[in-house]
């Protein structure tokens, strides 16, 4: 348990709370990720059958929240499984404890613990700890982005550059309600054909911590939310690279797309005659 706290409101401030809670509810959930099981009776479903949220999600979840209002009581927090809460503070937490849910639960690699802070609308610090390779994401707003793994220090990030559309390694992921992947599947198969080829993480957060790495060029996905992104939006872009959705409109629910630019626009015009947003 941390025992500091803290009333600083300057980005490095907000990042070194959040860098702390993220690497304790981390620690938490592989210490006790050995007892889930896809047969577990500590699952739940939500939107459907195949969104998931497990007994550790809420945990996580309620320690990261423990934790804010002991450092910041007046503050807002928004979180995946417990929505919206806190005081008037024109500071808020977006919380997502484990993005990547089916992915905790099969033992895949690919799940992050994700922490972000909006000071009047704007993010200006984030942490994606990606808890099974010992990798911890940050960003502080005009601060730049940096990758934290065990044993080897920090190295500061920079998004690949210079890549054209065909050369270009792209991520997505795709929904869960059927009419929603049925259209995915059509836009990707538009894509692929006009790409390097295409990555399927199963984390929006991971994913976009892997274009500010240079581990792929590009990520798009249709239905992400807010805590999906927040954090690892920010570590994308003081990466260099751009954030957005299509026809000018904000990363959002109809459409995250990031890319160095250049090949922010490519992507951008091949994606826009396919229609992403729309669902089946």
């Amino acid at each position: 348990m941390m025992a500091h706290r803290t009333e600083s409101t300057d980005a490095a401030g907000f990042l070194r709370l959040a860098e702390d809670i993220a690497r304790e509810a981390g620690d938490m959930l592989l210490a006790k990720r050995p007892s889930m099981s896809t047969a577990s009776g500590d699952i739940e479903t939500k939107s459907s059958p195949t969104d998931v949220v497990t007994a550790l999600d809420k945990a996580s979840e309620q320690l990261i929240r423990a934790r804010i209002q002991q450092a910041r009581p007046g503050d807002r927090i928004l979180g995946e499984e417990e929505g919206e809460a806190g005081g008037d503070s024109a500071v808020r937490w977006i919380v997502d404890p484990i993005d990547g849910t089916v992915n905790f639960l099969y033992g895949l690699p690919e799940w992050a613990v994700s922490i972000a802070v909006e000071v009047a609308g704007r993010i200006v610090a984030g942490v994606v700890n990606v808890v099974p390779r010992g990798e911890v994401f940050t960003a502080a707003l005009g601060a730049g982005a940096h990758l934290k793994t065990a044993g080897l220090g920090v190295e500061t990030l920079r998004c690949n550059t210079g890549v054209p559309l065909g050369r270009a390694l792209v991520a997505t992921g795709f929904g869960y309600a059927a009419g929603r992947r049925a259209v995915q599947g059509e836009v990707v198969a538009a894509v692929l054909p006009r790409v390097r080829d295409i990555r399927r993480g199963g984390s929006c957060a991971v994913d976009l911590c892997s274009v500010a790495a240079g581990r792929v060029d590009a990520y798009y996905e249709r239905g992400v939310n807010r805590w999906d992104h927040a954090a690892a939006g920010l570590v994308a872009s003081e990466a260099g690279a751009r954030m957005g959705g299509l026809n000018g409109e904000p990363a959002g629910s109809g459409l995250v797309l990031c890319a160095a630019p250049g090949l922010f626009e490519e992507l951008h015009d091949l994606l826009v005659p396919l229609d992403p947003e729309r669902d089946a």
